[in-house]
């Protein structure tokens, strides 16, 4: 996932920067080293401190992990659909937790994601925390090491800060990252695969907007056919196993999801990543918000489209993807971040073969990095940093796709020394 220039002594900074080369191998073991010991500490000391999985700010350990463990409680007791329900959720969740006040987190997921939520009620909290973690962030490494097959893949893919957020909120950004990373490697290969795994995906609507487009684009019929089976088994195998008055309770509590999450920030507008969350955070109407959003969606779709049916790297295409699924959506919330490690591992994989040109290590670094910072520089300047850093990818990633097609210059596109 990282392979970089050893350092010449007697460079300027804006030269370093340019080149990439202040970011060793050594730095970047070194780096990853004291961010998983400082983040192992800290989750050390954050369940040390807790009192019956109940944290010091009263908040339960994994946070939004208590809402599909709830829902697969309720689901386990044949009333899926009160999951749907905000009001029967939370009493379902401070349930879990010997009747405590804790804070309500929402059920906004398709039906057919109640398979998982089912199977991590079937254990005492704990330890359905635990499996759902380990499980997939095993599947997350896996993924990103077979992307990017380097000694050093599994330490920075494991260090990579925005793991340690889904942790934090015992969250499945591992999984988004899995199914869309293992299905972007799989698809020149085991085109079918790779569609189911797309297919599987549709728990993350929101995600699955661009993936289409582009594969169309590209001509991955296979794909695209086993995809829509993919989906289309989920919809007839979730409706007969919870009933069909399960997508009327699920069509219904997307306008809470809608309404109160998104446009009204519920979760907070230094947690939401999207150009929707920045404007409205900067005072703009939920329209004009909206409209921002589409613009910007468009674009990304129109890009996306030209540059899956040239001939352009599939890395890039498959980069510029991951970013642009991030990009397009009003709804991408910090832990969502886990995707961007699939755009940095694609990236990362062409300049590898290829070589680097101008900037491009030091913005996959800064975008590696950028979870760490992302929510609080937002909340403290209003500077939507992880939108900017997404935006620099993307552009820097469509950018090397042009210049792909024109000769390297002399002392461009130096490839990596170990």
């Amino acid at each position: 996932m990282a392979h970089f220039w050893q350092r010449a002594p007697g460079r300027l900074p804006v030269q370093k920067l340019r080149s990439g080369e202040w970011l060793t191998a050594a730095r970047a073991r070194g780096y990853s080293l004291i961010l998983l010991g400082v983040c192992a500490i800290a989750v050390i000391g954050w369940i040390a401190v807790s009192d019956g999985m109940i944290d010091r700010n009263g908040k339960p350990l994994g946070t939004d992990f208590s809402n599909p463990y709830a829902a697969g409680t309720l689901a386990r007791a044949g009333k899926p659909a009160d999951a749907y329900d905000p009001a029967l959720q939370h009493a379902a969740e401070r349930a879990v937790f010997g009747g405590r006040d804790v804070p309500f987190y929402g059920w906004h997921y398709p039906p057919f994601f109640f398979a998982v939520a089912m199977l991590v009620a079937a254990v005492p909290y704990a330890w359905g925390l635990l499996i759902w973690l380990t499980a997939s962030l095993a599947a997350y490494l896996a993924v990103i090491r077979a992307i990017a097959p380097r000694a050093e893949t599994m330490l920075v893919a494991l260090a990579y800060p925005a793991v340690f957020v889904n942790i934090g909120h015992g969250q499945n950004g591992f999984l988004t990252a899995a199914l869309l990373g293992g299905a972007l490697h799989l698809l020149n290969r085991r085109p079918r695969l790779a569609g189911v795994l797309i297919g599987l995906l549709a728990y993350k609507p929101q995600f699955g907007v661009l993936i289409p487009l582009a594969l169309l684009a590209g001509g991955r019929w296979s794909a695209i056919g086993a995809a829509a089976a993919t989906v289309a088994a989920l919809l007839v195998v979730s409706t007969f196993a919870l009933g069909g008055g399960i997508w009327h309770a699920f069509a219904d509590s997307t306008t809470f999801t809608q309404t109160v999450v998104l446009e009204q920030g519920g979760t907070g507008w230094e947690k939401i990543q999207s150009i929707f969350s920045a404007f409205r955070m900067w005072g703009a109407g939920v329209q004009t918000a909206y409209a921002v959003q589409i613009a910007l969606a468009l674009m990304i779709a129109a890009s996306l489209a030209w540059l899956w049916q040239s001939e352009a790297a599939f890395e890039l295409k498959a980069s510029a993807l991951a970013t642009g699924s991030l990009l397009a959506t009003p709804y991408v919330l910090d832990y969502d971040l886990v995707v961007l490690a699939v755009s940095i591992a694609f990236f990362a994989r062409h300049g590898q073969s290829q070589g680097f040109r101008d900037y491009e290590i030091s913005v996959l670094a800064t975008a590696w990095i950028m979870p760490l910072l992302a929510r609080g520089l937002t909340g403290l300047t209003g500077l939507p940093l992880g939108l900017t850093v997404l935006l620099a990818l993307y552009g820097f990633t469509l950018c090397r796709a042009i210049r792909d097609r024109a000769p390297l210059t002399v002392g461009a596109g130096r490839i990596a020394q170990a």
